[in-house]
């Protein structure tokens, strides 16, 4: 049985391979950081989500080396047998806080997170709106629920009021509109205060999406709803400990108190999941303090950002405003991904690690490289970025 499927897969395979389209694992031999290791030699690496730098950390390396030590490997356990150790809860207390929520419920992933939520606050009844472009993960969850589904275009205001007017028109009993808070392909943070009116105007909940976001966003880095003012008007947000909080595994949902327990007793996610390890929870801790109260990493990773955006435009590339430290340098029209492709092999060669991007990760046509720059970067490292950018475009054309 298996010949038949195989020769289907493998023709799947090849036509991906044809389309130029085939992602592959570049392996890294050093632990996750600025200048890495890779089995092709060293390289500066712009393609991580290690905002902070706080990846290898001596501090929090520090505190998941103790974790080991004093609270074990991992719990063999889902979270309400006995999978609950009070650093859980203690790290559940300290995102709430600097998120600025009454509570909140670690998950395995912010993936698990944003699979587990829709189904237990909305059903049959319910209507939930979403950005188009929101994460995958969103996009999942909404479908795991029974709940009515709309979409707006990616931050159009006009477009979410005649959704929330279909949804209050087809008689929905709750309405939730979710978006994430800065859009990981683009870099663009959505327009939370707008949003925010619509949604009080129409009466519905607001859910954020702030993995890309929590820890550098915002004056004291608690993620775009502090940036955009809305602290106190955001109903659920959910975020991730696997970017800039240090980079280990673990996601969370920070919400009102009363949607954490219900959370705690349907979830699927979280009833059927072991419980985050323990050395990824004290490391997590320990990255969490050091993002609350280290404001320099934050200024030296908007320098840094700036820097970049200017050099590049400098140099002639396209590339979608913003401020944020993803910098989507783009590569149009049909021989995009292809173009793309060649340039970031060609920047490898010259040491320095970024990847391209192409459908069905983003749009046809819109192929691009996501440079994402990090506070453990130096002047001299964001400079020879685009240096390699130009030798890479004049030797490809």
């Amino acid at each position: 049985m298996y010949a038949d499927v195989k020769n289907q897969l493998a023709q799947e395979l090849a036509q991906i391979e044809a389309d130029g389209l085939t992602k592959t694992e570049r392996q890294i031999t050093t632990p996750q950081s600025a200048h890495i290791a890779t089995t092709s030699g060293q390289a500066l690496n712009f393609c991580a989500n290690n905002y902070l730098g706080l990846a290898d950390h001596p501090d929090v390396v520090g505190a998941a080396r103790q974790a080991l030590d004093e609270w074990g490997f991992g719990m063999a356990s889902v979270r309400f047998i006995c999978g609950t150790q009070t650093q859980h809860r203690d790290l559940e207390r300290a995102i709430a806080d600097f998120t600025g929520m009454e509570d909140s419920i670690l998950f395995p992933s912010c993936f698990d997170a944003n699979g587990g939520i829709f189904e237990v606050i909305c059903g049959p009844e319910d209507a939930i709106i979403s950005d188009q472009l929101n994460h995958a993960s969103i996009i999942d969850g909404v479908r795991l629920s029974k709940a009515r589904r709309f979409r707006y275009a990616n931050r159009d205001m006009d477009d979410l009021r005649d959704q929330l007017e279909a949804a209050r028109d087809g008689g929905a009993r709750r309405v939730l509109v979710v978006t994430d808070g800065a859009f990981s392909m683009d870099g663009y943070l959505a327009p939370l205060e707008e949003i925010c009116d619509l949604a009080e105007e129409f009466g519905a909940m607001v859910m954020v999406d702030d993995s890309h976001a929590t820890g550098f966003i915002g004056e004291g880095g608690r993620g775009s709803h502090e940036a955009c003012g809305v602290i106190d008007r955001i109903d659920i947000m959910t975020g991730t400990l696997g970017k800039a909080l240090g980079g280990g595994s673990g996601g969370y949902v920070a919400a009102h108190s009363e949607i954490v327990d219900l959370l705690k007793q349907r979830a699927r996610p979280y009833l059927f999941s072991n419980a985050v390890a323990p050395s990824v929870v004290a490391g997590s801790l320990k990255a969490l303090e050091i993002a609350r109260d280290s404001d320099e990493p934050r200024a030296r990773l908007r320098r840094n950002a700036e820097l970049f955006r200017t050099l590049m435009t400098e140099a002639g590339f396209e590339l979608l405003p913003g401020e944020h430290p993803i910098v989507p340098v783009m590569f149009p029209g049909e021989d995009g991904a292809r173009r793309a492709s060649q340039v970031a092999d060609a920047m490898l060669e010259r040491g320095v690690y970024v990847i391209a991007f192409s459908y069905p990760v983003v749009p046809k046509g819109k192929a691009r490289i996501r440079v994402q720059l990090s506070a453990s970067h130096s002047e001299e490292d964001v400079r020879a970025c685009v240096d390699a950018f130009v030798a890479a475009r004049d030797e490809i054309g």
